[in-house]
């Protein structure tokens, strides 16, 4: 298990929302992201990592416009077509690392590929604060439900395993996720974890969970845990903040 000691992850079932100032802005979530740098006196800096969906060029002046009506100061960082500058300097430059949604298994792989997985572990025990959605909220734990591998849901085991627990995003708006993640945890695929609807979130520090969120039109969030009399898995609601 990777050493948690402190880390602090905000994992998120959001992201963008419409803006009447810009084509987006961040959502409640993602402010909140930023105010756990505990920044003051500057702009925060926030790094994006899209790796998730391909580093597509052509959403990132859109995320750097949402940053602006945020107060913070965003980059990219790019895998796909990279530039000569080091991963380790970007990275160690970022407060807040948001990472994007998209396939979780190439993620990883490149990630890995890179050792940009080791970097962002290392930052986040000298206090940059790792966040993210959907396959960018998956990373953290040990794995979950994923349709990465194609249109019918799989499961990913070889997380980052920055938060020892599983998790399962989309869980309200895609119904499937939910049984795959029960049978996954009652047969001991995977350890407990928590399910995210959308519009809602789980915050860890140093590896524990620290409180459950949720936006003003967000869901809730489930916690999964195996049965210690059966090889079944239980569920039930967590008390949620709303911000």
């Amino acid at each position: 298990m990777t050493d948690a000691q402190g880390t602090t992850v905000l994992a998120t079932c959001s992201g963008w929302q419409p803006s009447t100032r810009a084509e987006l802005e961040f959502s409640p979530l993602q402010r909140f992201a930023v105010e756990l740098t505990g920044v003051s006196g500057r702009a925060p800096r926030v790094l994006y990592v899209n790796t998730a969906g391909g580093d597509p060029r052509q959403g990132e002046a859109i995320e750097l416009d949402a940053a602006r009506l945020a107060g913070v100061s965003a980059r990219h960082l790019r895998l796909f077509g990279r530039t000569d500058e080091p991963l380790d300097e970007i990275v160690a430059d970022a407060d807040l690392v948001w990472v994007g949604g998209g396939s979780v298994v190439n993620l990883l792989a490149l990630w890995r590929a890179h050792g940009l997985d080791s970097l962002l572990i290392e930052a986040a025990r000298r206090g940059t604060v790792l966040a993210g959605t959907s396959a960018g909220a998956l990373c953290w734990h040990v794995g979950g439900p994923t349709s990465s591998r194609g249109p019918a849901l799989d499961l990913v085991d070889d997380g980052l395993a920055l938060v020892p627990a599983s998790l399962a995003v989309h869980y309200d708006s895609q119904p499937l996720r939910r049984p795959l993640f029960h049978s996954a945890i009652a047969e001991g695929r995977l350890p407990a974890g928590h399910g995210l609807d959308e519009g809602t979130a789980v915050l860890y520090r140093d590896g524990a969970l620290i409180e459950a969120l949720r936006e003003p039109t967000g869901g809730t969030v489930h916690r999964v845990e195996r049965s210690s009399s059966s090889e079944t898995a239980s569920e039930h609601t967590l008390d949620v903040r709303t911000l």
